[in-house]
């Protein structure tokens, strides 16, 4: 079928039957489920929950999306037919529809035939991932499915540079928005995440971040409003920059390769090294500050010390 890739990644292990068995009955009331749509989460695998294992274990056949990490597909196992089905960035509409189609036809044959089906999708299945479409119509096929939430890529994101995505100071809504087409989007949607005392979740923004900033600037956002800029979620190769609105570093992004903006004031909790050791914040003039609350030590002076480090009471040591 078009945008797959088909193999199985060996021969049977000597004990995949009787795992299977074990993870179907530890799944427990969903057990009668021929199709579970698991979030494969943001790219780390110890961040995948223990029911996505467990269902992965379980499995036949993976269909698996293009931004389902490496790590996360090294978890299947062996006997499982495993099936690539992403949708690349900049193909046209008519094709990602036809695209979509044939794999929900893929989806209901094997689970028809009686295979445990695994359709495995980045970050969490609810969240920009055409999740309706695919439950439509396994139901109009008469299959039982399940749904197996994952981490989302602002949560997986925010956790991994240390920052939250609400805050009492000065976050006091969070908004989840695509870019997938940042340009066709009217100024006056623009102008709902305008607040500065909202956090933006932007996904799928890797070819439009310039195009985003003149956008929520128009609509009223300050010029430094703070960006971080997240590739590769929180796999082993992810990178971030942090940036501003008004003055947007652009790195130079592959179109193909998952990328989330997180603008809002809560990006000033964000510390140069903080979270994973995959994520290396390259930004140049922010401090560089490690310490414990109370005291802090930091290569700049104690006025330049983010603000909600200052609000909650920390202070520069040299």
């Amino acid at each position: 079928m078009d945008g797959c890739d088909t193999h199985r990644r060996g021969p049977p292990g000597p004990g995949h039957s009787a795992a299977r068995e074990d993870a179907g009955f530890a799944i427990g009331r969903e057990r009668h489920a021929r199709v579970r749509i698991v979030g494969a989460g943001p790219g780390a695998a110890d961040l995948l929950t223990i029911r996505a294992w467990r269902a992965l274990q379980w499995a036949d056949v993976v269909l698996h999306d293009a931004l389902v990490s490496a790590e996360v597909l090294a978890l299947i196992p062996d006997a499982a037919l495993c099936i690539a089905v992403g949708k690349r960035a900049g193909a046209g509409s008519m094709r990602q529809a036809a695209s979509q189609f044939a794999l929900q036809a893929t989806m209901i044959a094997h689970a028809r035939a009686g295979r445990n089906v695994v359709r495995l999708k980045g970050g969490d299945p609810a969240v920009f991932g055409r999740l309706g479409e695919e439950i439509v119509a396994l139901a109009a096929a008469g299959i039982a499915f399940e749904i197996v939430p994952g981490i989302t890529a602002a949560s997986g994101c925010a956790a991994a540079l240390g920052v939250p995505l609400t805050d009492r100071g000065g976050a006091h809504a969070l908004h989840v928005v695509t870019a997938h087409r940042a340009t066709d989007i009217p100024a006056d949607a623009w102008r709902e995440h305008a607040c500065e005392d909202t956090t933006l979740a932007i996904y799928m923004g890797g070819a439009q971040v310039a195009a985003i900033c003149a956008a929520l600037l128009a609509a009223g956002r300050s010029a430094e409003t703070p960006v971080v800029i997240v590739r590769d979620g929180t796999a082993r190769n992810a990178r971030a920059w942090r940036t501003s609105l008004g003055q947007p570093r652009v790195p130079r992004l592959d179109a193909d390769r998952p990328v989330l903006l997180l603008v809002g004031r809560v990006v000033d909790y964000m510390l140069p090294g903080a979270g994973a050791a995959a994520i290396a914040a390259a930004a140049p003039s922010a401090p560089r500050v490690i310490g414990t609350q109370g005291r802090l030590q930091s290569a700049v002076p104690a006025s330049r010390m983010p603000i909600p480090l200052r609000r909650s009471g920390w202070r520069a040591v040299r």
